[in-house]
């Protein structure tokens, strides 16, 4: 009997080999992977290339996922299933038909806004927040009909709350933590997290040491006491692990991420301009090889082992059946 699936709600690594077997050897059955920020549509269809390259590459170790069944072949094949998400609706330009598209393409999920007002949204840096716009309102929509999942990961509060309302299908931060927890700007407040509880959404919890208390020095056993007491407030059944990890990226992809082309200066955001770089990674979480290690701290704080088989991927995966196909 296979043991329960693991699933990692985000990452953007510098994609190679090594990092494919360090997948395998950490038991991921399934990785959202970010494959665009500030790319336009024919930018995002070259990584998609990229990607397929690899899939042909390595069929071995990693494979295109489109459906929650490919999870499932994934666990019974021995491989990590691979799917598609954007950080921001750059790659839908200004064309509503472009997130049919890019759902038939393989994007399973899209953020509204990345950090920035977007044509959608306000991101959670803007003074001002706007909500959904009116074409935020449409393409939310039609991200519901084709099944395409609504990440709210780096927007502003009154933009969560919209886009939890106005979409009918449940919805997703993929990786955030609480700010009861740690003020970060991108983490989300009571407010939002119990409104994404109810309408069946799905938290994911980030490891990025500018989401965690203390920063990198934050320890396990501070993590996932905030994991089980985030159960609390909004069920185990809502949460998973969505790492944030940006396994051997160099410190230059720092400033593409916050700056873009949308400013001729260099914006950090999260970061610091006098140390730009990533920081360092808690000592207890490096890389893929070590969701062992969450998955023993969650047991230890007291949630059950089917709570801590759904935060380590069973949540994900009945969110996946939930969501990635077309409305009946």
């Amino acid at each position: 009997m296979l043991a329960a699936p693991r699933i990692d709600g985000l990452q953007y690594a510098n994609w190679s080999e090594p990092i494919f077997r360090q997948m395998r050897e950490g038991g991921l059955d399934a990785v959202h992977v970010t494959i665009t920020y500030h790319e336009t549509f024919r930018e995002t269809v070259l990584v998609i290339e990229r990607w397929n390259r690899w899939f042909e590459r390595y069929p071995e170790l990693i494979f295109q996922g489109r459906t929650a069944a490919d999870v499932v072949l994934a666990r019974e094949t021995g491989r990590t299933a691979i799917f598609f998400g954007s950080q921001n609706p750059s790659c839908i330009e200004d064309d509503i038909g472009l997130v049919e598209v890019l759902h038939t393409l393989g994007l399973r999920f899209m953020q509204l806004t990345y950090n920035n007002q977007s044509l959608l949204a306000a991101g959670c840096y803007e003074a001002e927040d706007s909500g959904l716009t009116r074409m935020g309102r449409a393409v939310v929509r039609e991200m519901n009909r084709v099944g395409l999942v609504v990440d709210m990961s780096h927007s502003a509060e009154r933009s969560t709350l919209d886009a939890i309302e106005h979409s009918t299908r449940p919805i997703t931060i993929s990786h955030a933590n609480p700010a009861s927890w740690h003020a970060a700007r991108r983490n989300k407040s009571d407010t939002v997290l119990k409104a994404l509880a109810e309408s069946g959404g799905m938290l994911g919890f980030s490891v990025y040491p500018h989401h965690l208390k203390d920063g990198s020095a934050c320890t396990l056993e501070s993590f996932c006491e905030m994991i089980a007491r985030t159960a609390d407030l909004m069920g185990p059944e809502r949460l998973g692990i969505g790492t944030d990890l940006c396994q051997d990226q160099p410190d230059s992809i720092v400033e593409w991420m916050r700056s873009g082309r949308w400013t001729k200066d260099v914006d950090f955001g999260e970061g610091s301009a006098a140390a730009p770089g990533f920081p360092p990674m808690p000592d207890w979480f490096s890389d893929n090889r070590d969701f062992d290690r969450i998955e023993e701290g969650l047991a230890r704080t007291g949630l059950a082992k089917s709570e801590v088989e759904g935060i380590m991927g069973g949540n994900w995966l009945r969110f996946f059946g939930q969501s990635f196909g077309p409305r009946a």
